[in-house]
């Protein structure tokens, strides 16, 4: 590859990573930045100090003894006494790539690390970055700064993985063994494990990461992928295993069991997630992902 071509190609990256960057933070100041404020808090909070009440402040931390004795309203100000770690946990594996609409699945989930990452950076946390497939493709220390954060929306962005597949549960127990102090985790995925028998080992996994972390798991899938066109005799290829397969699309009840079969498996791991008390969001490509991730969001604080 010439010097010309790498050049274009370096201005190609940097361009598309500055359009995101321009996208996302108009999208937190329109949309989430309150909601990630509100929700993800320090590890603890320290007292202050009392001043005299301004307009805007929240009237919970009104001070009723100092309001009292002063005859005007006075609040308690309180600061968190440790920045926060979050760490984007982002699959790119083969099924990724898939999309039916305008944007591929992989898209979605990187306009939506967008989102957390510089969410965070604005609040002045550690943001770290995991890349996986079947293997653990990249990792990123969490650390702070724009520069930072680019760098972790470029890799989403353009990161070429070695393997194809997915393995949630080996990437789970990574997670478990690379932090050691508590931490935000984003596990951001289409969660195709190869079998629905997985899904209790997968679960399990995720479940001691929740009890050490603050753990959110959010689910990107492409409606498309529910149905098969009646096509005939077609040779499928698994993007991730290389298997073929010759299927009958036009039989109507391999549709039927097709579809029945991909309902069943989302139903499976959602009640599983539940029941362990894991955070559970899916989105669709053909959605507007925001109203529903920032009321999910919302509501997340309630149920830890």
């Amino acid at each position: 590859m010439n010097t010309d071509t790498e050049t274009e190609i370096t201005r190609n990256v940097l361009r598309r990573v500055r359009q995101l960057e321009i996208r996302t933070n108009r999208l937190l100041d329109e949309h989430l930045m309150g909601a990630y404020r509100s929700i993800f808090k320090g590890q603890g909070i320290d007292f202050e100090e009392v001043r005299e009440y301004m307009p805007g402040d929240d009237i919970r931390s009104i001070d009723w003894n100092i309001t009292a004795k002063m005859n005007k309203p006075f609040i308690k100000k309180f600061r968190e006494d440790r920045e926060l770690t979050v760490l984007l946990v982002v699959d790119v594996s083969a099924s990724l790539d898939f999309g039916s609409i305008f944007l591929s699945k992989r898209e979605v989930l990187t306009e939506i690390s967008s989102l957390l990452a510089f969410s965070a950076t604005r609040n002045n946390d550690k943001v770290g970055l995991l890349l996986f497939s079947d293997q653990i493709e990249k990792f990123v220390p969490p650390a702070k700064g724009r520069k930072h954060i680019l760098r972790i929306i470029r890799d989403v962005l353009f990161f070429e993985p070695k393997a194809k597949g997915t393995q949630l549960i080996n990437v789970i127990k990574y997670v478990n063994n690379i932090l050691k102090k508590k931490a935000i985790i984003f596990l951001l995925s289409d969660f195709l494990e190869p079998k629905i028998q997985n899904i209790k080992q997968l679960t399990d996994a995720l479940e001691i990461t929740n009890r050490r972390h603050d753990l959110v798991c959010l689910k990107v899938e492409d409606g498309k992928e529910y149905e098969l066109p009646p096509m005939g005799l077609v040779v499928f290829e698994d993007a991730e295993t290389a298997d073929v397969l010759q299927i009958n699309t036009s039989d109507k009840q391999f549709q039927i069991k097709y579809k029945k079969e991909k309902i069943y498996y989302n139903k499976i791991l959602s009640e599983r997630l539940k029941k362990v008390g894991i955070d559970f969001l899916e989105v669709n490509t053909k959605d507007n992902y925001l109203q529903s991730l920032d009321k999910f969001l919302r509501g997340h604080r309630a149920r830890k």
